[in-house]
């Protein structure tokens, strides 16, 4: 199964016309606000939303065919910007040049952008730059980029995702204004796993609904082997609270290094989620005791796990063993 393409390969994109239309009447308007906040899940399509109205505001050949915001992937400005070598576009992201995934935004790269946007534009109507995602700025960073926003660059515009903005700076949030991309739903989600992952339907709507209905979340659970992962959290709470030792030692021995840390937190989000949908339908029947208060412990500790054990740099099989150490005590509690 292919990697999903990085957002400014994709040309693409269903289910933003409302967004996209928001944008083009500031633009044909001449109200084009100089920072715009991307907000919604992830894996909507917040980025390649923020590239498509890029490659506008840079000068590429509009392509109907591909929705308001389409341009020609032929066009050079496209063919630039697909080549990371447009003079007028600055990204900065968690990516390196090799496509690994820094812990935050370097702030020394943050600072590049008063001097990047102190210039006027080299080829095009403005200069354009792509924060992905602002979410990613440490507190440096941060402020680096605030002092653009409150000094607005002529000619210059900013695309801030983020999939928290309450997490922002408040006075980052006041100087943008905040254009919503929604999930377009599982339907949506599913149609679009099927088409570019070679996944069948059911399959397809099982990682939709774990994506809720961001396609782009998805095609990267679908990527990363989530199927995989969401039948082996279905297993262990279907055993519970007998369960095959064999069969969990091999398991935790599966969660060392990178990738191992990557199949770590696709499980206990798995778990997560799981355990949320069955407290929640207890709930729903009426149902009241202290195993539902168990339960409920039990999805509290999951769903943060794989942070604390990132920020102490706890071993991942010593968590696993605590996780199934809550999971049976839960379902040895008659519900």
């Amino acid at each position: 199964m292919h990697t999903p393409a990085h957002p400014r390969d994709v040309y693409g994109l269903d289910g933003q016309t409302a967004a996209e239309a928001a944008f083009l009447d500031a633009l044909e308007r001449g109200r084009l606000h100089h920072a715009w906040l991307l907000t919604g899940p992830e894996g909507v399509g917040k980025a390649t939303l923020a590239y498509r109205m890029a490659r506008r505001l840079l000068g590429a050949r509009p392509e109907p065919s591909m929705g308001l915001l389409g341009a020609a992937p032929s066009d050079s400005v496209s063919r630039q910007v697909a080549a990371r070598s447009h003079p007028d576009l600055m990204v900065l992201e968690r990516l390196t040049d090799d496509g690994k995934a820094r812990k935050s935004i370097p702030v020394d790269e943050a600072r590049q952008l008063p001097e990047f946007f102190a210039t006027t534009p080299a080829v095009s109507p403005y200069r354009v730059a792509i924060i992905d995602a602002a979410d990613d700025l440490n507190v440096n960073a941060a402020n680096a980029v605030l002092k653009t926003l409150e000094e607005p660059p002529p000619r210059g515009v900013i695309f801030l995702i983020s999939h928290a903005p309450g997490k922002l700076l408040p006075t980052i949030r006041s100087r943008c204004r905040r254009l919503a991309v929604p999930a377009p739903g599982i339907a949506a989600a599913a149609d679009m796993v099927e088409r570019m992952a070679d996944i069948s339907g059911r399959d397809a709507e099982r990682l939709a609904r774990m994506a809720h209905g961001a396609p782009g979340k998805a095609l990267q659970l679908a990527a990363a082997k989530a199927l995989e992962m969401d039948d082996a959290a279905n297993e262990i709470l279907r055993g519970l609270p007998k369960l095959d030792e064999g069969a969990l030692l091999a398991m935790a021995d599966t969660f060392r290094g990178a990738e191992g840390a990557a199949r770590f937190e696709l499980l206990m989000d798995r778990l997560a989620d799981q355990v949320r949908i069955f407290a929640t339908q207890v709930a729903a029947d009426g149902k009241n005791s202290p195993g539902l208060d168990r339960w409920a412990a039990a999805w509290e500790r999951l769903s943060r796990w794989p942070g604390e054990a990132e920020a102490v740099n706890l071993d991942r099989a010593d968590v696993f063993w605590s996780v199934i150490s809550d999971l049976r005590a839960a379902a040895k509690t008659a519900i």
